[in-house]
């Protein structure tokens, strides 16, 4: 019995640690309920849900939120999304409900849908941006006509067990918890109205609880070693079944072979480390007072295009960002005395798309960082970064014993002995 016990609290332990990320200790997606008017039988409520994530973003095919009503109630009708289920509706004559479902699941509308169907911030098919990147689309929002339910503060039932798909696995929501009523200002800014009730729902996201194995790897190279590093063999898993396919197969002319899945099984190239997604990290280039750097995101799934990407990168250099050449660039100072952190992000309309494995499935710009001389080195792996994210997963960097290392200054000195029999032979010739 105590050893259940034990092993109950310790996995709790291990799910709240892996939810927090040290990087964005603050992130996470709330998922505000405002109630709006009361009706004969419930309320009209808009549902507001805000991605404080600095660099977790929910890109397509968008997010898929579910509860479970506290009593028995129904949703009459939705602006702005719509349930995958209506449920069974039968007991009702006349006016049907959209859902009868005692748990229901909601999704987004898509682009385009009529105007009638449209709510503030709906019907981007369920991309929201994270909020380091665009605050303006780091928010999603819909209004639902509840039945069936208490029609004054003291009689309504908040939901229950929310969950949240964004778009796979990986967050867990808290309960909803009553919060002072929301206050919003009129056009013309002149008068205050609020929200009848309103309350949050908070949820966090942990790639523990995602996916057992990496979904990214990093590979080093410099220009002061001829060695490359690459990814960690198998570094996002090998499965048994070896799903891959060589980039020079004859299956990847095969109509419809870049079609996602609905499971959004991916269509790997056939890697030693088995990664969608790899980081490039190459040390290009020593000047006096600066120094370069080339960073290359490549895709290897050819089921996948990644909208609105992101990356990460913790180095102690990030705090002298002199030229960020096509990426766009933010400092990420989640601890005030530590600037040691920065996102890359695609530029809009030019390549915020990594589009998928092949010849174009890749993107790239160079760094250049101005050196602090009381700290910089090329000893030790000081160059490379020690943390890297991708679309806010963590990367399996290379073991630190098999970074490219310095040469010893003898090793600098020493010509390469293709550089002295040249040298010998073109003095022959001369003396001939």
């Amino acid at each position: 019995m105590r050893f259940a016990v034990s092993a109950f609290f310790l996995l709790v332990l291990i799910s709240y640690a892996a939810a927090y990320d040290p990087l964005d200790p603050n992130g996470n997606i709330t998922i505000k309920w405002d109630i709006m008017s009361w009706t004969a039988d419930g309320y009209v409520a808009a549902v507001t849900m805000n991605n404080f994530q600095m660099y977790r973003h929910i890109m397509s095919p968008g997010w898929t939120l579910a509860w479970s009503w506290a009593k028995k109630e129904v949703i009459w009708s939705m602006v702005g999304a719509q349930t995958t289920e209506q449920g069974d509706c039968s007991k009702f004559k006349g006016n049907v409900p959209h859902c009868c479902k005692k748990t229901p699941t909601v999704v987004d509308l898509l682009p385009g849908v009529p105007y009638n169907q449209q709510f503030t911030n709906c019907c981007k098919g369920g991309v929201v941006a994270a909020w380091g990147q665009d605050p303006s689309s780091a928010v999603s929002a819909f209004q639902v006509s509840v039945g069936l339910a208490g029609t004054s503060n003291k009689t309504v039932k908040l939901p229950k067990n929310f969950t949240l798909l964004g778009p796979g696995p990986g967050y867990t929501c808290g309960p909803a918890k009553i919060v002072p009523p929301t206050t919003f200002l009129t056009p013309d800014l002149r008068r205050k109205t609020q929200a009848l009730m309103t309350w949050n729902v908070t949820c966090t996201y942990s790639q523990f609880l995602a996916r057992k194995n990496p979904s990214c790897c990093v590979s080093f190279s410099s220009f002061y070693n001829e060695t490359i590093t690459p990814c960690p063999s198998c570094a996002c898993g090998c499965p048994k079944h070896n799903n891959c396919v060589k980039s020079n197969s004859k299956i990847l002319q095969m109509k419809g072979i870049n079609t996602p899945k609905k499971d959004n099984t991916p269509l790997l190239q056939c890697t030693h480390h088995m990664c969608p997604v790899r980081v490039h990290w190459h040390v290009k280039l020593n000047y006096k007072d600066y120094w370069r750097v080339k960073i290359a995101v490549t895709n290897f799934n050819y089921r996948m295009n990644y909208t609105l990407w992101s990356l990460v990168v913790q180095h102690p250099n990030l705090n002298n960002v002199t030229q960020v050449f096509s990426f766009d660039y933010k400092p990420l100072v989640p601890y005030e005395s530590i600037n040691d952190t920065g996102m890359f992000y695609g530029m809009k309309y030019y390549n915020d798309l990594l589009m998928e494995a092949g010849p174009t499935g890749n993107v790239q710009s160079e760094v250049l960082l101005r050196k602090d001389k009381n700290t910089f080195t090329f000893k030790q792996g000081w160059a490379f970064p020690h943390k890297v994210y991708f679309n806010g997963d963590e990367c399996m960097l290379p073991p630190p014993d098999t970074y490219p290392f310095l040469p010893s200054p003898a090793q600098r000195n020493l010509l390469p002995l293709s550089t002295l029999i040249s040298s010998f032979l073109f003095l022959l010739m001369s003396i001939w």
